[in-house]
């Protein structure tokens, strides 16, 4: 008689999120919402901690604040570009600047999308997430 697999031998790795967002009730909402939609996500307040994490080791999704300490999240996504690990991450941009030219230069730098953060619930941007990731 065959041996039933275990469930965990059947499922697939948890996709790998980095969480860069610097306001406290905002993170652990968000975090809390990915970790219960299955992701693995980690968190980060500051550009600089988030920019060392994406170049050392591998994240399905980013989610990039722009406004943060220590480094925006314009620079951070230039120095990932410069250094080729734009190509293996996806990053959403999660911000409160919502300007046309501020979308237009996180678009160019290579995010693949841009919400601001008072227009998307945090059930509709895990939506977004779930939608990139599949």
């Amino acid at each position: 008689m065959p041996t039933k697999k275990s469930s965990s031998e059947n499922k697939a790795p948890k996709k790998r999120i980095l969480l860069v967002e610097d306001e406290k009730a905002l993170s652990h909402a968000m975090k809390l919402k990915l970790t219960n939609a299955g992701y693995d996500v980690l968190h980060t307040d500051n550009g600089e901690e988030a920019l060392h994490l994406a170049m050392t080791e591998h994240f399905d999704l980013i989610l990039l604040d722009i406004l943060m300490p220590k480094m925006d999240g314009f620079n951070m996504l230039a120095l990932l570009k410069e250094s080729g690990k734009m190509a293996s991450q996806k990053i959403i941009c999660l911000s409160s600047l919502g300007s046309p030219q501020d979308i237009e230069r996180a678009k160019t730098l290579g995010a693949c999308d841009y919400l601001v953060k008072t227009h998307y619930p945090i059930a509709t941007i895990v939506d977004k997430v779930n939608t990139l990731l599949q």
